[in-house]
């Protein structure tokens, strides 16, 4: 007899001590990015899949980052679902600060799982993990194909991650939809987000004695003068799609309660950040060099030509200043009323209450990396305000939401044709 999607959801709530235990022992696999080493934790997922004879495969094309990909056809044919979450976190410097034992612990303590990931993304690639599991143990009354993919160096972009699998590997991972759990808070649903360009800023003078500033311009001095010039950027007019506006106008409350207060007017803005300065040798020197890291995101309608442009026009003032750029990934959205927003919105709705909105996010995904070869690329994962910070958390409650959300959504999807 078939299993009906509430009794799987019974499934998962019977398991929720197992998936608590989970999530907490894959957070004390530390994975940092950087370095990026992920060994310590792709053996434990591994683990997982070989105790319950899940179909995997490692794709290493740097053997201290592996991707795992495993795919199962199920029992009628039909459509190919993607489940991507990444293995990679954020680092935590000396690790200072964290209560309930450090960064990696995976404490359980007033309703919330600590620990560096737990946000981002390891309860979201939980929530993969166990899709995958569940799927399959019904996999011959579901339809079409199910792929997990779990990679490494998200948070650099993922040339060894995503980005290669969609060079090496494109028709086993594009699928017809793909779902992730990377932070979006139970409140929205992503289905877009802004683009990020990150560039490297180099100023040379002669320099000399902080004394004689009269012998030479400070290194310094003009880089920050030409920071306040780039800032201006987030003026830059952006040009408007009627149909994309009038979903963001909708959402904009949720994106505001989701990304705090202020968060859905720079969805439709240019935001530059200087994230790394360095500058100066001694005090009483006039530096000669000073270099800058800006981190400059693009929402949709404006394109790397249009900041590139304004860009020059500053830096030409600046004959002491030369610039690369190091990364850009362009922004990217589907369409915000897609089959698998409505399956989101419903199963949220049905099993905790909440109503996502559809937004776009203010972050990057590797969900942008399906959407650039128009695979839907869906992300719903926890409230994303603690991800980055020392005493990072999850709470349990969110944590279960996601994991049953991600179950009941890719069994609406499969038991269609």
């Amino acid at each position: 007899m078939a299993v009906t999607k509430d009794e799987l959801l019974q499934r998962v709530e019977a398991d929720k001590g197992k998936l608590i235990e989970f999530l907490q022992g894959f957070i004390r696999c530390p994975s940092p990015n950087p370095p990026g080493d992920t060994q310590v934790a792709v053996a434990y997922i591994r683990k997982f899949l070989e105790e319950r004879n899940l179909p995997h495969r490692l794709v290493a094309p740097n053997p201290i980052m592996a991707n795992i990909v495993g795919s199962f056809a199920c029992g009628g044919s039909g459509r190919h679902l993607v489940l991507n979450g990444h293995i990679d976190v954020f680092p935590v410097g000396d690790g200072a600060g964290w209560s309930h034992g450090g960064p990696w612990s995976g404490a359980l303590a007033d309703g919330k799982i600590f620990g560096r990931g737990a946000c981002d993304m390891k309860c979201g690639t939980t929530a993969s993990i166990f899709t995958y599991a569940y799927m399959h143990s019904i996999r011959d009354q579901l339809r079409g194909k199910l792929t997990l993919t779990c990679v490494s160096d998200e948070e650099t972009f993922g040339p060894y991650g995503a980005r290669y699998l969609f060079e090496k590997h494109r028709d086993e991972v594009k699928g017809d939809t793909c779902l992730n759990g990377e932070p979006s808070s139970p409140y929205t649903v992503r289905y877009g987000e802004k683009g990020p360009m990150w560039l490297t800023f180099t100023v040379k003078t002669k320099g000399g004695h902080g004394a004689y500033n009269h012998v030479s311009k400070s290194a310094n001095a003009i880089a920050a003068e030409l920071i306040g010039k780039l800032k201006k950027l987030e003026k830059m007019p952006v040009p408007e799609n009627n149909n994309l506006m009038t979903a963001l106008d909708a959402a904009k409350k949720a994106m505001d309660k989701a990304y705090g207060a202020g968060g859905a007017k720079i969805v439709r803005t240019v935001t530059v950040n200087p994230g790394v300065i360095r500058g100066g040798m001694k005090v009483n020197m006039i530096s000669n060099e000073c270099s800058f890291e800006l981190d400059v995101r693009l929402p949709n309608g404006v394109t790397d030509k249009d900041i590139i442009k304004g860009i020059d026009a500053i830096v030409a003032k600046y004959p002491e200043v030369s610039y690369r750029v190091d990364n850009f990934n362009p922004p990217s959205y589907c369409p915000p009323d897609g089959e698998m927003i409505q399956y989101v919105k419903a199963n949220a709705k049905a099993i905790g209450g909440f109503d996502p909105m559809p937004v776009i996010s203010l972050g990057g995904t590797d969900a942008r990396l399906w959407r650039y070869h128009d695979t839907p690329g869906i992300v719903y994962g926890p409230s994303p305000k603690s991800m980055g910070q020392v005493d990072e958390h999850v709470t349990v409650k969110e944590f279960m939401h996601v994991v049953k959300t991600h179950v009941a959504c890719a069994f609406d999807y499969m038991s269609r044709g």
